[in-house]
This record gives structure tokens, C-alpha cells and sequence, in this order.
């Protein structure tokens, strides 16, 4: 039933909504499911009349066209997705290294100034309030900041709480729409990720406070942790996975510190199922980055086991999970804020699990970095390094127990040669002096 306020609203389309941005304007483009499409579609058809728009945005779900034209639009990323990765790395657009937790920071100091803000919403409450719905995470820094915010209007975009909330005395156009939410679900779990999410359950404790991405692992993991109880969650996204954890009670949040018996994380992306479940549910709390991935939150919840991934694990325990070598593929993001909480939690357990080789063979546990890779999480910072082939804690070894330890979970066809390599990085008087 349409409410008063919904009816209220003075509707424009999307093409006279984006006609008002002007060239030299900032943007700011909501976050991943939440993208608003159609206003991106005519931003896109401005292209021709346009000059020198700067874009802001994390990673977005559907169109990110604009980036094919880099004399009109400025486009920066704050995290890569699949949608403009090529666009970096042909350097058709940017790419902004920062923590996840620090990129709200950027638009409170006014580090980085918003002239138009896009964003995608549910329909205004009986009382006048918005929903962000699916992705929170930067927006409320933004919102607060911009100059001017355009909404896209969607009956379908779920109301979620938290920081989500904005009243329309907030927005300055509305653009009224009626499409899906963007899906993605996943592949059946192969042997591979079922062997990985086999350690990794196993290092989870009956009270522990998850924190997981989204991918097979994460879901492996989840379908294994039926018979544990009292987890909670404390995440910067999730997907479907933990549905049928809170609906049988393995997920209850009882034991958390912070936001006691709430479900928190910052953002969302999964199936229309997902989209339904967190729909005016209380329990799913939606809340700001900075909150969210805050170490000094982060570490007062219990036991906080915090699941991330890689690209390149070297041998001495360095993370690379942002470039193969030079070229960027995602994005610093959250796994540093949540690698030190979970380190500094009371029985915290920071993890990093990945396949031990690429899709063609090349194995992710190297003897050295490649030229250009970027280490996102230090060697001093990673405790658990797991694999299909087993669990390598790293915490208090030194280098030669690292390397030891990481070959036994490297895969067989490439043990004996990391082991050379490592010997003859170390013996090597040309190769120390040079690392000096």
C-alpha cells in the first residue's frame, strides 16, 4: 500500500534528474547490488555533452560503462570489480589504495568533495524514512557531504536498519523504479574448496564471531557449521549463507560484545532469497564502514574469526590479495582491518585460505612476491595460512619455520621446487645483500 509520502513525492525521470550534474561535478555511485542502473544509464548517454565528471565508488554490480570514456569521466576505485578491472588495467580508470574502514574518513575531512551523490533506495516508511537497502558501508559519510543527492526509487530494493535510514528531506530528486536487485549465486563446491573449508571449520569455535567475504570458501565453510553453536556475525558482507545458521540457532550473536544478538555487517549481495530474508528484519543491522571494520570494535567481540583470501602467500608469510604482480585486480579492502581485530580479539583467529595453486596450475605459495605485487596484509600480521592441504600457523616462527610450514601445505607438484628456491634465495650473498 502506497503511503502518503510515497504518494507525495515529486517523481522525475531519470533523464531530467541527471541532466541538473554538470561538467567538472564529483560523483559519488552506491555500492555493488545497490548501484542505481538507471541513473548510470543516463549519466552514460550524457557522455557527449560532458567533460571532466570525477567518479567515487567502490565496487558496482551491472554497468560501469562510463569508464570507456576516460576523456569525460574520471573514474576512481576505491575496490576493483570484475566490471571496470580491465578499465584499470588499462588505465582507463583508477584505483585508490585505502582500508576499508578510512574511506569514510576521506569525505568527513573533505579529502575528497561530492557534488552529487547516486544512490539507490527502498520507498520512503509511513514516516517519511528511506532505506539503503543492500549497501551501507560509505554512503552515510557521503550523504552527509554531498552537495546534492539523486535517488532511484525501487519497490524492490529491501528496507534494512541501522545506518541505513534516510529521511527524503535528505534527497533532492527521486527517480521512481521498478526492477530486480542484482543476483549472484554460486557454483556447487568442489573438492578443492570443500577440502579448504574443511580447516577452516575446523579452527572455528562454538562462540566465535565470524567474519567472512563472500565466495565458495566463505559458503563451504558456512554449510559446515551445523552443529556449532552460539556464533555470531560481525562483517563488512555477507551473502546467503548464513540464513539457515540463524534459522536453526547455530547464529544467535548471544555471546558478541558489540551489537549483542545483531547480525552486523555493511554490506550485502547474494540471491532474491537473501534480498527477502533481511526485508524489515530487525536482526540484519546495516551499518557504516567505520564502524564495521573499526579494529578497536573488531577486537572487543569474542574469539573473532576473520576468513580472507589471497592471490600470493610468499614464503616468508606476506599477503598479496590486490594485483598479480603490477597489475591491480581488486583492492586493499577490509582484510587488514579485520586480520589485526581478530589478532587482538580474546581468542581471535585471523585466517587467510586460498587453493594452493591458480586455475593453470601456478602455485599461490611462491618463494618470493612477484615484481610489482602488493603486500596487503605484513608478514607480521598473518597467523593462519590454510590451503587444501592443510593449516599452517605462522604466528611466533621465524623465517625458516614460515617457509617450512608453508611448504607442507603448498600442493605436491610444487613443494620441492619452493624448497629450492627458498634455499637458494637465502644462501644466495648477491640476492641478501640486494634485500638489504
Amino acid at each position: 500500500m502506497l503511503n502518503i509520502f510515497t504518494m507525495n513525492l515529486s517523481y522525475q525521470s531519470a533523464e531530467a534528474a541527471v541532466s541538473a550534474i554538470p561538467c567538472g561535478s564529483n560523483l559519488f555511485i552506491q555500492t555493488a547490488a545497490a548501484a542505481p542502473q538507471q541513473l548510470i544509464a543516463q549519466l552514460v548517454a550524457r557522455a557527449h555533452e560532458l567533460r571532466n565528471v570525477s567518479i567515487y565508488q567502490m565496487h558496482t554490480e551491472g554497468d560501469a560503462s562510463y569508464a570507456d570514456y576516460p576523456d569525460v569521466f574520471n573514474v576512481n576505485c576505491f575496490f576493483i570489480g570484475a566490471n571496470l578491472r580491465k578499465a584499470v588495467q588499462q588505465k582507463r580508470a583508477e584505483y585508490i589504495p585505502v582500508f576499508l574502514s578510512e574511506i569514510p574518513a576521506l569525505f568527513r575531512k573533505r579529502i575528497i568533495r561530492i557534488d552529487y551523490a547516486l544512490i539507490h533506495v527502498s520507498p520512503p516508511d509511513e514516516h517519511g524514512y528511506c532505506s539503503l537497502g543492500v549497501s551501507v558501508d560509505i554512503a552515510p559519510a557521503v550523504l552527509e557531504n554531498a552537495e546534492h543527492v539523486i535517488a532511484q526509487v525501487n519497490p524492490n530494493m529491501p528496507r534494512t536498519y541501522g545506518d541505513a535510514i534516510i529521511h527524503i528531506n535528505k534527497i533532492d530528486s527521486f527517480v521512481l523504479v521498478n526492477e530486480e536487485i542484482p543476483e549472484i549465486s554460486f557454483e556447487k563446491t568442489d573438492t578443492v574448496t570443500h577440502d579448504i573449508a574443511v580447516h577452516v571449520a575446523s579452527l572455528i569455535e562454538n562462540g566465535a564471531t565470524l567474519q567472512m567475504g563472500i565466495g565458495s570458501i566463505p559458503n563451504a565453510v558456512l554449510e559446515m557449521l551445523s552443529t556449532h553453536r552460539q556464533l555470531g556475525i560481525h562483517t563488512e558482507m555477507f551473502s546467503d549463507g548464513i540464513i539457515d545458521l540463524i534459522e536453526s540457532g547455530v547464529i544467535t550473536g548471544e555471546l558478541k560484545k558489540k551489537r549483542k544478538n545483531k547480525v552486523v555487517s555493511s554490506f550485502l549481495l547474494g540471491t532474491k532469497k537473501l534480498y527477502d530474508y533481511v526485508h524489515n528484519n530487525p536482526l540484519i543491522e546495516m551499518l557504516d564502514i567505520s564502524y564495521v571494520n573499526d579494529v578497536q570494535i573488531i577486537r572487543q567481540n569474542p574469539k573473532v574469526t576473520a576468513i580472507n583470501s589471497a592471490i600470493e602467500v610468499d614464503s616468508t608469510g606476506q599477503v598479496c590479495a590486490d594485483s598479480i604482480g603490477s597489475k591491480m585486480y581488486s583492492g586493499v579492502g577490509g582484510q587488514m582491518d579485520f586480520i589485526r581485530g581478530a589478532s587482538l580479539s580474546e581468542g581471535g583467529k585471523p585466517i587467510i585460505a586460498m587453493p594452493s595453486v591458480t586455475a593453470n596450475g601456478t602455485s599461490k605459495i611462491v618463494s618470493m612476491l612477484k615484481p610489482g605485487a602488493g603486500v596487503v596484509t605484513t608478514r607480521a600480521h598473518v597467523h593462519y595460512v590454510v590451503t587444501e592441504y592443510g593449516i599452517a600457523y605462522l604466528y611466533g616462527k621465524n623465517l625458516k619455520e614460515r617457509a617450512k610450514a608453508l611448504i607442507e601445505i603448498t600442493h605436491p607438484n610444487h613443494r620441492e621446487g619452493l624448497e629450492r628456491e627458498r634455499y637458494n634465495l637465502i644462501r644466495d650473498p648477491q640476492i641478501s645483500f640486494n634485500g638489504l
